[in-house]
């Protein structure tokens, strides 16, 4: 299945929604379960190994999180017996097993569902007699890393924040570039850096300022490893919208990056990143937003 025909399945989740939800809402529904359903696949392999270790370190009066990193084989994990799967399982009790299995997982997963509202988003769905129905939707989604890899992730996220853009009548350009304008751009970038395209174990920085859902990022490493797979490329970014961060953080943490560098807020105003230095840096800024409210710090 190609992105464009999985992007289209996951959105068709929008016929459940259609009469109880406006469509501009649409997507903050849609992408947060994505995301959900994705965090959901990429643990499933570890998940009982992660699950032994809690109960072995805790046992021990240890603190179990760095062993169940380790045990996850990502950079984060859940601590929760739950999944999806179990999740629809119990249909009465849906809305208090979601909810845990959210807060089981570590703080920077955490942290990307409460820029979600997704308590907000599920007491909604329940009010609505829906949750049961989106979640066994997403739950039947096929997100796992060995049939969806992550640059296709990437463009699935892409594509349903155009539809979700497109149905709030935004402008689309404000939530992301297209991927050949960002290839050619990182082309640019690179091409005089003979080091980085060849020589082995040589390690750059990149910064985005205005991250949106950290496609410049990815494209930047994406090219990265065609050219050079022994070079590495340590991402940093900013966003101000919750929604964009929120994605953002979520595809660096699938790819093994450090999220702690991904910061929230505005650049302009509050500098996330104020004393560092970068190799590279590229941006789209979002030119038809207003900045004049931050005019006294800029």
């Amino acid at each position: 299945m190609s992105q464009s025909e999985l992007s289209n399945l996951i959105w068709s989740v929008a016929d459940l929604l259609r009469g109880d939800y406006r469509q501009s809402e649409y997507g903050r529904v849609i992408l947060a379960f994505t995301v959900l359903r994705r965090l959901d696949c990429v643990l499933a392999p570890t998940k009982e190994a992660v699950l032994k270790e809690k109960g072995e370190k805790t046992a021990m009066g240890l603190n179990p999180d760095p062993f169940m990193r380790k045990a996850s084989g990502a950079s984060f994990y859940n601590a929760s017996t739950l999944d999806l799967g179990r999740i629809i399982g119990d249909q009465d009790n849906i809305d208090t097993n979601l909810m845990t299995y959210i807060e089981a997982f570590s703080p920077e997963v955490r942290d990307i569902f409460e820029r979600f509202n997704f308590a907000e988003a599920v007491d909604r769905l329940v009010k609505n007699k829906l949750l049961y129905m989106v979640t066994e939707k997403f739950a039947g989604f096929d997100l796992h890393p060995q049939r969806v890899t992550n640059s296709q992730m990437g463009l699935v996220f892409e594509e349903l924040i155009r539809k979700f853009a497109e149905a709030s009548n935004d402008t689309a350009g404000e939530h992301f570039t297209p991927r050949e304008v960002i290839r050619l751009m990182v082309n640019l970038l690179f091409v005089e850096d003979d080091d980085i395209l060849s020589k082995s174990g040589i390690v750059r920085t990149i910064y985005d300022p205005t991250a949106g859902t950290g496609g410049m990022l990815s494209v930047a490493d994406e090219y990265l490893m065609e050219h050079n797979p022994n070079a590495a490329l340590t991402m940093f970014g900013q966003e101000l919208n919750d929604m964009s961060y929120a994605i953002c953080k979520a595809d660096m943490l699938i790819k093994g990056q450090n999220v702690i560098n991904i910061k929230a807020g505005n650049t302009l105003s509050d500098d996330g990143h104020p004393d560092a230095k970068f190799d590279y840096m590229l941006s789209n800024p979002p030119f038809g937003v207003e900045w004049k409210k931050v005019q006294k710090e800029v």
